[in-house]
């Protein structure tokens, strides 16, 4: 799946559904690449972040030839070529570093250099690896933290929301079907929430909105607001429970 982050959230874009391993290979890969790729603008910029998962040789040529920007995060044990010594893993060059940069090293014995960083921060157990089409700095490795703004999405999906895992599908035609309804239910239960935090703010929604979004405590009151899907979707059952109406799926804008 590949979503657009928007503020603190993601919004899904486009997807597949295979069955057998979790690794569907660049060619599943490639197809949502390209289907985004086809809507957007001649010229626009764009940054994809993906999880230790994703990376292929394929990739990274792909990224290059399109003009793509990109933080990927790296398994400890995929081979590079840093450019000095023998050939050692993603994870022995992160060895013994609480910070690195390395430029023009050859990942997967791809033709296509890229640029490295390594960050691990105080109280992380393990160390962010990430390959990036920039200058490898700490700025450009912490990127990469805006995507985990897709995992909220995932868990509005399953657990904390529409419960995927629990419908127990096997087809993947049927899964897919069933993903793009989940797809517009989410984003018409964000649209409600939004409205509903616009038009009738919490005493939280009130003082976050008088706070300053750079300090810590904001970010720690904001983690305890209800996020605009969950209340739109408690919203939206509580119309219907009470037979009132539901809003429009999206709101029509008139224009002289």
């Amino acid at each position: 799946m590949l979503g657009l982050v928007i503020g603190d959230r993601a919004v899904p874009l486009t997807w597949t559904v295979e069955a057998g391993p979790a690794n569907i290979g660049f060619a599943g890969q490639e197809a949502v690449l390209e289907q985004v790729r086809s809507w957007l603008p001649v010229g626009v910029s764009v940054l994809l972040l993906a999880d230790r998962f994703y990376p292929s040789t394929d990739l990274f040529a792909w990224l290059h030839h399109h003009g793509w920007r990109y933080r990927l995060r790296l398994k400890g044990n995929l081979s590079v070529d840093p450019g000095f010594g023998d050939l050692v893993t993603t994870g022995e060059l992160a060895r013994g570093f609480m910070e690195r940069y390395l430029s023009a090293v050859r990942l997967l014995a791809s033709e296509t250099p890229t640029n490295r960083g390594i960050l691990q921060e105080p109280g992380h157990d393990e160390s962010w690896i990430i390959t990036m089409n920039c200058p490898p700095t700490r700025a450009a490795v912490r990127d990469y933290g805006n995507r985990w703004e897709i995992e909220p999405l995932f868990s509005d999906l399953k657990s904390r929301g529409f419960h995927l895992n629990a419908t127990q599908l096997r087809a993947p035609d049927r899964l897919d079907h069933l993903l793009l309804m989940m797809a517009l239910a989410l984003y018409w239960c964000v649209r409600a929430g939004q409205e509903d935090a616009d038009d009738h703010p919490t005493p939280l929604e009130k003082t976050l909105e008088q706070s300053d979004s750079n300090h810590w405590t904001f970010r720690k009151r904001a983690r305890s607001a209800l996020s605009w899907f969950k209340r739109g979707l408690r919203w939206l059952l509580r119309q219907f429970q009470i037979e009132q109406s539901l809003p429009p799926f999206y709101r029509m804008i008139m224009k002289n």
